[in-house]
């Protein structure tokens, strides 16, 4: 019952001391997410309400069904933008049809985690390298900031692309409004100067360092504060600026998600990459928070978690949610000690639906939307393009791929590309292992590239380190390798393949081996095998290899050198002078 309800796992020992953490923590988020919960509705395209609906009942079902104790789930801006491309083509902003296929969207994701989370298929978002992610949530960002432009200009600036929206930016800016300008301004530059400036002024204030981090946290909602007060007492709306408007009282409503056809079919696709992109990014901060207090979260049932909290939203007037950065980083810095703490943080936004929201009604749209250009500019990370081209070319390319699909096609492309450019990426580099020819260091046992070590050899003795599981995107690889070693003119009468970084052979890989095998043989070649582990070593015993090998199979290296070296007419091994590089400093990346 703990594996399948976590709850079960810190509920039964929770105390007074924990109860204290989880209150001040969740007081904290509250005060955060109501402005951000607003914002990120209105950047999904729904009515502001809808946000503070996606951050009530998925809280309380992640409580139950997560395993992170500081993670914080609700609206984010990637998957909040991703919303908006998705639902954006099959609906008009604004109208019924719209909010339908939202809800649509979040119980197609929501079903979708909970059967990944069922078939425990959480090793998936490995596939996904970090700095793809890296590089596709950057280029969402930026995107996020400029779609935001517009309402801090009070111009429109629809497009679903980096030059589609500067684009729309470009034809509005004659009927940019003056005062709008001046309200998005203002509230942007204070946002910027609170995140920085303003809990060390109250620390030099004499401020408590807790107070002072809880009234830093509050910035938003100073901002929402202020610049309600001044469009409502100066009847700015009158001058065009936009307000939020009627804003609904009371708890989220059930809502029932369309299940028609043709809207699921189109909605298969966004869902899935809405999806992939929300558990990894959920559960990487997942990981990362509880590493820091020495805890544990189960992959398999995150997905469950998520795809119970998205569930949630569908049904109580939402859109897609997962764990969000920010917020659970401030939940863990107030020292959030359960996922008590997001249940009482819905309770919070609870109470701010049922008392609060008349008093949003003259809330300026610029705000929200500084509001959002604050907290996504956080995650805009072009450093990941200096750091990927310093150490990886490829990884480079897959990155500055993704982020130029992302800016100039839009998010689904980008994704897309993420994720293909990930698999591709993998499967490239697994496609040429590195392979190693080896040489004894004198007066040792060990084995280490001739190319970088003093070592000896034996021309008539190749050992081969293979530093990499042979499967069907390799095998011809070593195939090529061997062949261009080993030619019949050549003295070698032994081939060694040092097997201790082969974890697995499939039967692809087996069948190259046994090719290789047989044209050592007909140049007069004997093929040996060291080091095989024990999972590899009962793979070929069960085929037909291991009979058919013209070498034997060493327990070591060091045995077959032993046995190999200078077996032949009484041949002395000779030495090769390499490079000696100490093990602390970097290799070069030919060896």
């Amino acid at each position: 019952m703990r594996e399948f309800f976590p709850i079960l796992d810190w509920a039964s020992d929770y105390g007074r001391a924990a109860l204290a953490d989880d209150l001040l923590a969740a007081m904290i988020v509250t005060i955060m997410l109501i402005p951000q919960s607003l914002a990120y509705a209105l950047l999904a395209g729904l009515p502001p309400e809808a946000g503070l609906y996606a951050s009530i009942a998925p809280i309380l079902l992640y409580a139950v069904f997560g395993t992170s104790r500081a993670l914080a789930v609700g609206p984010v801006a990637v998957v909040s933008l991703m919303t908006a491309a998705a639902v954006g083509t099959i609906a008009q902003q604004g109208t019924a049809g719209y909010a339908v296929a939202a809800l649509t969207l979040a119980l197609l994701s929501g079903a979708m985690l909970m059967v990944m989370g069922v078939l425990r298929l959480g090793f998936l978002a490995n596939f996904l390298s970090h700095p793809v992610i890296s590089g596709f949530i950057s280029a969402s960002g930026i995107l996020i900031a400029t779609s935001q432009l517009g309402h801090l200009l009070g111009i429109g600036a629809a497009g679903h692309s980096l030059p589609q929206m500067l684009s729309a930016l470009l034809r509005g800016l004659p009927q940019v409004n003056p005062v709008t300008l001046a309200i998005g301004a203002a509230a942007l530059a204070f946002l910027f100067w609170v995140r920085r400036g303003l809990k060390p002024l109250l620390r030099r204030l004499g401020m408590g360092a807790r107070a002072a981090d809880v009234v830093a946290k509050a910035g938003p909602v100073l901002a929402v504060v202020a610049t309600t007060l001044v469009v409502r007492a100066l009847r700015l709306d009158e001058m065009g600026v936009r307000i939020v408007g009627e804003v609904p009282r009371g708890l989220p409503p059930m809502t029932l998600p369309s299940l028609s056809s043709d809207l699921v079919r189109a909605l298969l696709v966004p869902a899935l990459l809405i999806s992939v992109v929300g558990f990894v990014e959920s559960v990487s901060v997942a990981q990362t928070l509880a590493a820091r207090r020495r805890q544990r979260i189960d992959p398999d049932q995150e997905l469950i978690g998520l795809g119970a909290a998205n569930l949630g939203a569908a049904f109580t007037g939402g859109f897609p949610v997962t764990g969000g950065f920010a917020r659970s980083v401030v939940n863990f810095d107030a020292g959030a000690a359960t996922a008590a703490a997001g249940a009482f943080t819905a309770l919070g936004l609870g109470v701010a639906a049922l008392a609060l929201t008349p008093l949003i009604h003259f809330l300026p749209v610029a705000t929200l939307a500084a509001t959002i250009i604050v907290a996504v500019l956080s995650l805009v990370d072009v450093s990941i393009l200096r750091r990927a081209w310093a150490f990886s070319r490829a990884d480079f390319v897959a990155v500055a791929a993704t982020i130029l699909l992302t800016l100039g096609v839009g998010v689904e492309a980008g994704v897309l590309a993420g994720v293909v450019l990930s698999i591709a990426l993998h499967l490239y580099k697994t496609s040429r292992p590195h392979v190693a020819e080896v040489g004894l260091v004198p007066g040792t046992q060990h084995f280490r590239n001739i190319l970088r070590h003093e070592v000896l050899t034996d021309p008539a003795l190749v050992i081969l380190r293979i530093d990499e599981s042979l499967y069907f995107a390799n095998a011809r690889y070593l195939e090529d390798h061997i062949a261009r070693r080993v030619t019949p003119d050549c003295a070698v009468r032994h081939v060694v393949l040092m097997c201790s970084a082969i974890n697995d052979i499939d039967l692809s890989a087996l069948e190259s081996l046994e090719a290789i095998a047989h044209r050592l043989q007909t140049m007069g070649v004997r093929l040996h095998l060291s080091e095989v582990k024990g999972p590899v070593m009962d793979r070929l015993k069960a085929s037909d290899f291991l009979r058919d090998l013209t070498g034997r199979v060493f327990l070591s290296q060091y045995d077959a050198w032993r046995d190999l070296a200078g077996a032949d007419q009484n041949r002395s091994v000779a030495p090769i002078t390499g490079p000696v590089i100490a093990p602390s400093n970097r290799l070069p990346s030919s060896s």
